[in-house]
């Protein structure tokens, strides 16, 4: 259990999680315990094991976060709620982000890639930074729509100012990025009220392009009659919730996905032919890239989901026994935390054979149930995965048919901010392909 309180929390972020994990897995088996981030934990890397957390048994292990980071966000958020709380906004949180609704958001998605891609012509670019820029930019156009008022830039400023202190350490001291992301939270609230304040004067039923904040709204007005509206602070926590969903993981697992082509030329050579034949037939075609090219994206579909248990940004979630629970003979005692990892489960040879090769052929099948969790599992799995997939698809697509791409530097190291990317944020210099690509105008 290490130090005390400390427990082993230095050494969880100070070395790979791999190692951390392999090293107990082999020593006490697929079940352990240990003590982290102040907490008593068990540790399951069984996919067995994690998906009766997850899924068969659920209601034993509520989802749980460190207090400080349910303050930034705030405590009305979807993440941190179970019941029937949890299924109305996840019912709603869905009704944005299903296949059906962001079919339509294609060519809105496609006018920031190419808004974003003219800025790193032959330049170094810092990969991670301008990919939390572009997964920022489709995030805000999710939860607000196509209708953004000049509000939108202050809630970007102060936006940052939260995601600083979010990752910090939560130290209520002047000056510190905590007490500053405490400060921007009540400003980001006092805005967010007035931009749902002007949003329901001015909403009307089966109005489109208006994102989460419109389903929000529109739900509002079924149930008036039934006195189940959201108030204003329920709707704000669960846009800021849904913001930092949708940022920092997407961000990471693109800049992961650029660095793997970069050194798998192979694989990158496919994607690019699939690509091209793509904008060939676009050409010929003399129309616009639609929902149904990128379902035809099946290489750079294989690529993504590779990043993703290659990767494995999400390297566990938290749950915690809301009872004294019984597990593969093991007794967990209430209000212990419970860590289904997803990282050891992803990169176990019993299941993916070569865990460290970055070989996407391997999802040619698809794989053994409960052993591919990216997105997590059961009734906390993340709505927006279908919303992540489709930006990544149309950032590489256009990216591809661009840029070549070399990296800067020898560093090939992890850093952890908090979720794993490549040293440095992965600096790569962007060459222009010499392709007339810039089909479609920007807006």
């Amino acid at each position: 259990m290490g130090w005390p309180y400390i427990g082993e929390t230095l050494k969880l972020y100070s070395q790979n999680p791999n190692t951390f994990f392999s090293i107990r897995q082999k020593g006490y088996g697929d079940i352990f315990k240990t003590h982290i981030l102040g907490c008593p934990c068990v540790m399951i890397s069984s996919p067995e094991a994690a998906r009766i957390v997850l899924v068969s048994r659920a209601h034993l292990f509520k989802p749980t976060y460190p207090p400080s980071k349910e303050k930034i966000i705030g405590p009305e958020a979807i993440f941190f709620h179970q019941g029937e709380y949890h299924t109305r906004l996840k019912k709603l949180v869905q009704a944005s982000l299903l296949p059906s609704a962001i079919r339509g958001s294609v060519a809105e998605i496609e006018q920031i890639v190419l808004k974003i891609l003219p800025s790193w012509d032959n330049t170094t670019i810092n990969t991670l930074k301008e990919m939390k820029r572009f997964a920022f930019d489709v995030a805000m156009l999710a939860v607000f729509g196509s209708d953004m008022g000049i509000e939108i830039q202050s809630i970007k400023h102060l936006y940052h100012c939260l995601e600083e202190g979010y990752n910090s350490m939560p130290l209520n001291l002047p000056g510190s990025p905590f007490r500053k992301a405490i400060k921007a939270r009540k400003l980001l609230n006092e805005t967010l009220r007035k931009v749902i304040e002007k949003r329901r004067k001015s909403y009307k039923i089966n109005s489109s392009g208006s994102g989460l904040l419109g389903v929000f709204l529109g739900a509002d007005q079924q149930n008036q009659k039934f006195n189940q509206q959201l108030s204003d602070s329920q709707v704000a926590d669960n846009i800021i919730g849904v913001i930092f969903a949708a940022h920092d993981t997407t961000a990471s697992v693109l800049t992961w996905i650029l660095k793997y082509l970069h050194d798998n030329k192979e694989v990158l050579d496919a994607v690019k032919m699939e690509h091209e034949k793509i904008r060939q037939r676009i050409r010929e075609e003399n129309r616009d890239l639609t929902w149904d090219d990128t379902r035809r994206m099946s290489m750079t579909n294989r690529v993504i989901q590779e990043t993703l248990r290659s990767a494995s940004v999400l390297s566990f979630t938290f749950r915690e026994a809301v009872e004294d629970v019984e597990l593969e003979g093991y007794l967990i005692p209430k209000g212990w935390k419970v860590l289904p990892l997803f990282r050891s489960i992803h990169h176990c040879a019993d299941f993916f054979p070569q865990p460290e090769k970055f070989d996407p052929s391997r999802f040619e099948v698809p794989p053994r149930p409960n052993t591919f969790m990216p997105f997590g599992n059961g009734v906390h799995s993340c709505p927006g995965s279908e919303l992540a997939k489709l930006e990544m698809l149309l950032l590489l697509y256009h990216l591809t048919n661009t840029y070549r791409w070399e990296t800067i530097g020898e560093e090939d190291g992890i850093q952890y901010v908090p979720f794993p990317v490549p040293k440095g944020g992965l600096p790569l210099k962007m060459v222009a392909r010499n392709l007339n690509i810039y089909d479609h105008k920007v807006q």
